[in-house]
């Protein structure tokens, strides 16, 4: 359950702007986690959890690593020109790549530090991260779908 909540917690903090305990902990009871103030605040110290400044000007909680975001601008596109599809199954993702750019696009992802993945492999056109949990693989799958929408738009 633990794990659970930790990977939920972690969804949570990276789809919305989460200034204070009370508010992340009502997104968790709105998730299924009846949790306690305490339980939350030993959560956010196990995470390793930190207050940055958001765009909007106000502190929300974060993982403190660069924004995915940000290394992705740093590729110079190389997610929106390489990748056809994103897919997980339990908690490895696969990525499909036109011929000759998996390596390429492995190396951006490698370089991006992403909460939960334990590896990566690449071949010619396909790529599989190996996540420690399903939610990890999910919630990889949703940001990478997020990323390619965001470079696509």
């Amino acid at each position: 359950m633990k794990k659970r909540r930790h990977a939920k917690i972690l969804e949570l903090i990276n789809v919305n702007h989460i200034e204070t305990q009370e508010e992340l902990q009502m997104y968790l009871l709105k998730n299924g986690f009846d949790v306690t103030q305490a339980t939350i605040s030993r959560d956010i110290k196990e995470l390793r959890l930190v207050k940055e400044l958001s765009d909007r000007g106000r502190y929300i909680y974060s993982t403190g690593k660069k924004s995915n975001l940000d290394a992705v601008r740093r590729t110079g596109g190389i997610f929106s020109e390489s990748i056809i599809s994103v897919d997980h199954a339990l908690n490895t993702v696969c990525i499909r790549c036109f011929p000759g750019m998996a390596v390429a696009v492995c190396t951006a992802i490698d370089s991006m530090e992403w909460t939960g993945v334990v590896g990566t492999i690449s071949g010619d056109d396909t790529i599989f991260v190996l996540c420690k949990t399903e939610d990890f693989a999910k919630i990889f799958t949703m940001n990478m779908e997020k990323i390619l929408n965001v470079k696509n738009n």
